[in-house]
Parts: C-alpha cells; sequence; structure tokens
C-alpha cells in the first residue's frame, strides 16, 4: 500500500438514465447514480488499492450527503470536499444501441462547483500528505470560477513537487462562458507533467491531427498517434509522458479499444479488445487515466507494462454499469493474460 495520496479535483453529478436502452421520449423513471471524470478516477484508483482523496464542492443538502456516501462507500477520503452553493449538477444519460448513438444532455449550470471560487478548497492542506495530483479538462470548461480555481491548484500540486496529470476530456457542449478551450488549457496543461487524451482531443483543443486518421470511421490506427504524441510534447516540453486511448466504433455496442504512450523516445502500442456487446462506454478514458496512474505508481520502470494495464481496466469499465470502474487489479491482470473468455468464476 502506497502511503502518500493521489488527489483528484473536479464536479461529480447526478446521473439519470432511462432503464433498458429506452430513449428519453420514453422514459417513465431514470435509473440514478453518480459519476464525474475526476471522481471516476479517484474511485477506481480506491478499487485498485491506491490512497485516493477526491476534492470537489457539493450543496449542503440532502443530494449533496447522498453523493458524498456514494463517493465513500469505494473508500475515496471526502474530507477534503467542501460544501457549498445552490444545487449538484445533473446529466442525462441516453444509452445507444447498434446505430444508434448514445445521449447526453447537461443541467448543470449554477451547479456547486460552477460558483467554486480561488481560496474556497485549501490546497495546502489538500495535497499535505499527496504524491500525485489528477484532474480533466471537464472542470476548466465549466465556469471562469471553475478555470482558476484549477489553475490554483495545478500550480500549488508542483510547487509541492507533486505529479501532476491531466486528461485533456474536450466538451464543446460545456465551453460557453467565454474563453476557449485552446485559450484555457494551453496554460494549465504547463503545469502538467502527463497529458492524456482520446483519439481527437488534440484536434479538437490545440489542433494536432493524427494525419490520414477518420474517427467517424473507426480508422483510429495506433502508428498514426505518434505524431500527435510528438507534438503535444514539442507544444508543452513540460511534459514527460503523453498517453492516448483508441477507440474504433463499429457501432454504439460494439467498438475496438487500445491505447498508445509515448515518454520522448519510445512509442508503446497496447493490445486491441474487441468489445462487442457494450454495457456502458462513459467513463472509459477516466478508468483508463486510473490504470495509467496506478501503474506509473506501482511499476513505472516498465512503461509497456503500465499501458497494457491501463487498456485492460479501461477496457473491463466497458462491462459495468455507471461512470466508475469497479473492478479489481486481479480482475484487469487476468485479462492482461490473455483470459478474455468470460467464463464463470466458481
Amino acid at each position: 500500500m502506497l502511503e502518500k495520496k493521489v488527489v483528484t479535483f473536479g464536479e461529480i453529478m447526478l446521473r439519470l438514465t432511462p432503464p433498458n436502452f429506452l430513449r428519453f421520449v420514453q422514459a417513465r423513471s431514470f435509473d440514478a447514480i453518480y459519476g464525474g471524470g475526476e471522481a471516476n478516477v479517484a474511485i477506481a484508483l480506491a478499487n485498485f488499492g491506491v490512497p485516493v482523496d477526491y476534492v470537489t464542492r457539493l450543496p449542503a443538502n440532502a443530494i449533496g450527503d447522498a453523493c458524498l456516501n456514494y463517493v465513500r462507500q469505494f473508500g475515496v477520503g471526502t474530507n477534503k470536499i467542501v460544501r457549498g452553493g445552490e444545487r449538484l449538477g445533473i446529466y442525462f444519460m441516453e444509452m445507444g444501441a447498434a446505430q444508434r448513438g448514445s445521449e447526453v444532455i447537461y443541467d448543470r449550470s449554477n451547479s456547486s462547483i460552477a460558483t467554486i471560487e480561488p481560496g474556497m478548497v485549501d490546497w495546502d492542506k489538500s495535497f499535505a500528505d499527496a504524491c500525485w495530483f489528477h484532474w480533466t479538462g471537464i472542470t476548466p470548461a465549466i465556469s471562469r470560477g471553475a478555470a482558476v480555481t484549477c489553475l490554483e491548484a495545478a500550480k500549488k500540486a508542483k510547487e509541492k513537487g507533486l505529479t501532476v496529470s491531466c486528461d485533456l476530456n474536450y466538451r464543446a457542449k460545456l465551453w460557453k462562458w467565454g474563453k476557449t478551450a485552446t485559450e484555457v488549457m494551453t496554460e494549465l496543461v504547463k503545469y502538467a507533467d502527463i497529458a492524456i487524451c482520446n483519439e481527437e482531443d488534440a484536434e479538437k483543443v490545440f489542433g494536432i491531427k493524427a494525419p490520414g486518421v477518420n474517427v467517424l470511421k473507426g480508422q483510429v490506427e495506433a502508428e498514426k498517434y505518434l505524431y500527435v504524441t510528438q507534438k503535444l510534447m514539442e507544444k508543452f516540453p513540460n511534459l514527460s509522458k503523453v498517453a492516448i486511448t483508441l477507440r474504433g466504433s463499429i457501432s454504439a455496442s460494439h467498438n475496438t479499444w487500445s491505447g498508445v504512450l509515448y515518454d520522448g523516445k519510445t512509442f508503446y502500442t497496447a493490445p486491441t479488445y474487441d468489445i462487442t456487446d457494450i454495457v456502458d462506454r462513459v467513463g472509459g478514458g477516466d478508468s483508463f487515466a486510473a490504470g495509467l496512474i496506478y501503474g506509473l505508481l506501482k511499476f513505472s520502470g516498465d512503461l509497456k507494462r503500465v499501458l497494457n494495464f491501463a487498456v485492460a481496466a479501461s477496457c473491463l469499465k466497458h462491462t459495468i454499469f455507471g461512470d466508475s470502474n469497479i473492478v479489481s487489479v486481479a480482475e484487469v491482470e487476468k485479462i492482461m493474460s490473455g483470459i478474455v473468455s468470460g467464463r464463470v468464476s466458481r
């Protein structure tokens, strides 16, 4: 067990999903669960046995309490969470199937974290027993206050010598508060050591596109992404590693899944998994980030193993309903060893 903690910071929301792949217009009830990028990473890491604290701002009401208890049940530290603001953000998730894609509708305006301001979180206290800080591009997209608070945290983490990882996580529906993703993320990523993204985040945020790739047609050849990793490192010389998830979308129910990792010298590629019956793909990138962080903390001298662990962990996430990857290290290592038959364990 590691002595020092990983700290993640961002928004967690109430997720409402029509059951049984119903469309919104058909729904008469919703399955309720909680999720958000950085919370998902924290929960996955806790399941891997990594000490982790999650930092956010929750309303001081019963819904905020329910959300707090949801996170706490997985062993995530919640004593750095601050309370205040008017409401918990909500997002509605219509699950796609076959050729019908999933759809997300946000209802998160004026949420507790959208109205956060610098100084509300005691970052000295939050990072006192930490070795790692993780944030995603979703947080600065929420509001000006969330963006400057995220920058405050990243600067403090670097000042204290923590490793900082960021997932670019571009969300077009969120960048509405006045500045572009490029403007804000360019400043923030300067304080990161490790950048994580999916097959098109670097293009959406920084205009860096893998040559000859057509994401909409599912053409995501791993070798094409060496260019993206190199260009990100050229733009941000502070980065020591860049990792990219590669999703080939054959349909909403059938994806291929892999990833790459570059350390400035060697370009690593992972096996490709064929995921034919997706239960829930939300949080796939977050589970990859958690697997990568776990691997770098546990066996950083073997980057091929680090990448393979992250990809196998996030492959498993597609089999689990909800945002979070609730799997063990042993289950991930079983997939890594090539046991992918799904046979009953008795």
